[in-house]
Formats: C-alpha cells, sequence, structure tokens
C-alpha cells in the first residue's frame, strides 16, 4: 500500500478499514476482478446469484467509496471510472470470457417497472390473452395493441410493437405488460469491466461466439501447418510429417530405380515377382515355365469380347452356309443349261 494510501485509510472508521482490508484481500486472492452492476436485482434473487457461481466467482457488495479505495490501493485504477451506481465487485480465477458467459447465462427474466427504459423492443403477441371481455381490451388499444373481443374473450390479432427499445415505459404499459405476465427485460449481474494479468476487458471485447471463435482458430492452424509442410518448414510440429513425408518420396524413388537397399529388399523381391508372374501368364507353353508358374493363369479375357466373337463365328458360319447354297443352285442352273443345248443340236 503506498504512503497516500495509508493516509486515507488511517481516517477511516475501524470497521471501513476491515471492510477495504477484505476487498484488499478478494482482489489478491484471485486472477481476475471486475465491476458489476446490480441495479434492480432483488435482494432474494442477488442471493440466488451468488450462490449459483459458487465455486466459479464470488461478488461482494459494498460501499462504492470503500470498493474504490480498495481498487486504488490494489493498483487497478481502470475499474474506478467503473464504480458507478449500484454495483460490487468480482472476482474469479476463470479467464475473462468464461466469466462474461457465466454471468450472462445466470440472467433471467423479469417485469419492468413505470419509468424504466426498454432494453428492446416490446411485443405483445398474437393470440388470445385469456382475459374475460372487459375494460381490458379498452387498455390493450390504447397502448397500440390491435385487441378485440371474440370467442368470449380479448383476442390480439397481430404481434403489436408497443414501444420500442431506448423508450421509457409508462405506467399503463406496465399495468398492461403486468396484467398479461409479460417479462421484457432482463435481470442479473452485468458486467461493465474486469481486469485479468493486467489487462482491461470490456463486456464488447468478451461478447464473442466461442463456437465460431475456436473454429476459426482451428481452420487457421490447420491451414499454418499445411503451408509449412508444403513450404518444407520444419517446426516441433510438422517436422514428423516432414520427416514422414521424405521417407516416403526416398522409398517411392529407391523402388523406380531398384536400388538394392536392405530396406528395400522386401519390396524389389515382391515388385520383380509381380512382375514375373504376369510375364509368365502370357506364354502359352506350360513346359516352358518352371514348375512352380505352370499354374498361372492368363487374365481372362471380357465376357462381351467372347459373346461378340461367337456372334462373329456364328455369322461367318452362316454366310459360308449362304455361299455354299448359292454355289450348288448355280451348279444345277449349269447342269441344266447343257442339258438343253445337248437336246437341241443332238
Amino acid at each position: 500500500m503506498s504512503a497516500q494510501a495509508e493516509r486515507k485509510t488511517e481516517n477511516l472508521p475501524q470497521w471501513k478499514k476491515e471492510e477495504v482490508d477484505e476487498l484488499e484481500q478478494l482482489i489478491d486472492d484471485y486472477e481476475s476482478v471486475g465491476v458489476v452492476g446490480i441495479a434492480g436485482i432483488p435482494s432474494k434473487q442477488l442471493q440466488d446469484m451468488r450462490r449459483g457461481l459458487h465455486g466459479t466467482a464470488v461478488v461482494r457488495v459494498s460501499r462504492n467509496t470503500l470498493q474504490t479505495r480498495a481498487l486504488e490501493d490494489a493498483g487497478l485504477d481502470d475499474l474506478v471510472e467503473h464504480i458507478d451506481g449500484q454495483v460490487g465487485l468480482v472476482a474469479t480465477d476463470e479467464n475473462p470470457f468464461s466469466l462474461y458467459k457465466e454471468l450472462e447465462a445466470s440472467k433471467t427474466p423479469a417485469p419492468i417497472n413505470e419509468g424504466e427504459v426498454a432494453p428492446n423492443d416490446i411485443v405483445i403477441p398474437e393470440g388470445d390473452t385469456g382475459v374475460d371481455p372487459g375494460p381490458f381490451v379498452g387498455e390493450l388499444q390504447s397502448i397500440g395493441a390491435n385487441a378485440r373481443i371474440e370467442d368470449g374473450s380479448i383476442q390480439v390479432m397481430e404481434d403489436s410493437t408497443v414501444l420500442s427499445a431506448g423508450e421509457e415505459v409508462s405506467a399503463d404499459l406496465a399495468n398492461v405488460l403486468n396484467e398479461l405476465g409479460i417479462e421484457p427485460k432482463e435481470v442479473g449481474l452485468d458486467l461493465r469491466a474486469v481486469i485479468a494479468d493486467g489487462v482491461l476487458f470490456d463486456p464488447e471485447d468478451l461478447d464473442i461466439d466461442v463456437e465460431a471463435y475456436e473454429s476459426d482458430v482451428s481452420t487457421a492452424a490447420a491451414r499454418a501447418r499445411n503451408l509449412s509442410v508444403n513450404a518444407t518448414f520444419p517446426t516441433a510440429t510438422t517436422a514428423p510429417t516432414l520427416i514422414a513425408k521424405a521417407t516416403g518420396e526416398a522409398k517411392s524413388l529407391g523402388l523406380q530405380a531398384a536400388i538394392e537397399d536392405e530396406d528395400l529388399m522386401p519390396d524389389l523381391v515382391s515388385k520383380a515377382d509381380a512382375q514375373l508372374r504376369a510375364l509368365a501368364a502370357q506364354i502359352d507353353d506350360e513346359e516352358a515355365l518352371p514348375e512352380e508358374l505352370q499354374d498361372v493363369e492368363a487374365p481372362a479375357e471380357p465376357a462381351a469380347a467372347d459373346e461378340g466373337d461367337d456372334e462373329s463365328a456364328d455369322d461367318q458360319d452362316e454366310d459360308t452356309e449362304a455361299e455354299d447354297a448359292d454355289a450348288d443352285d448355280d451348279d444345277e442352273d449349269d447342269g441344266d443349261g447343257a442339258a438343253g443345248l445337248g437336246e437341241m443340236f443332238g
């Protein structure tokens, strides 16, 4: 604690000194410290939220002056400007992104009161209100809802936007929303800022799609790895892949060049055996082959080719038979012609 801070603390009552000491201890015990808004949260609901964060974060509410002094004494001056209104300190060992996500998930719907500002557009949905016919239909119409009485109840005929975001809620609108059980706002711990490892994070910095972010990082890492491998740039991550790739290429080159290396011999022998058997299958004379290769069969010709050959042979046989028949007919014609001449000149 600085000398100036000690002088300030000396002027505090004992209970305030103890409160500041406890706040400073809270700040020292955790890696991340932030400021949260607690305005509009009922006491019971705040207690429920604090219990819900048990094991993840600690929320401590105190006087703004005491929170400011504790932050200044801890050297967290960047958080002091966020001490305004109803606020508390939140401390956690989680990273700021996890803290923000946890706090947002803990928020619950709540009714909105007269004079409050609408956090978003307030819409009364289409459908049966469940309210019996009566003056309430006029109240709905007065705030801009398209409502009328049908089938014995008050019906809203279409989704009706009755207030835009940023506008102030009137007493009439608050009453109608309460009657319909519509809770247009969320109540919860509103993270204003958090410091982790000396870095200040605003809510806008923490409101990210974690799954999309992880996917982008994974894609970038994969592309960087591919670039490193293609550029033959060795790193601790790519060295095993580069070695495996080089080994495979060296082996392929050795097989193509038939280099007689001890590691390549099994593959070279297998390759030579396959080539020998392919060649043996082309030799018709089995007696010309060693005994162990005599059972190697030539690859069967395609069935379609066999059928085509058979059909061609049949066609040739039919043509031959037709030619023979024509020849016989010619012989018979010649015999008849010779007999006729004999009779004429006989």
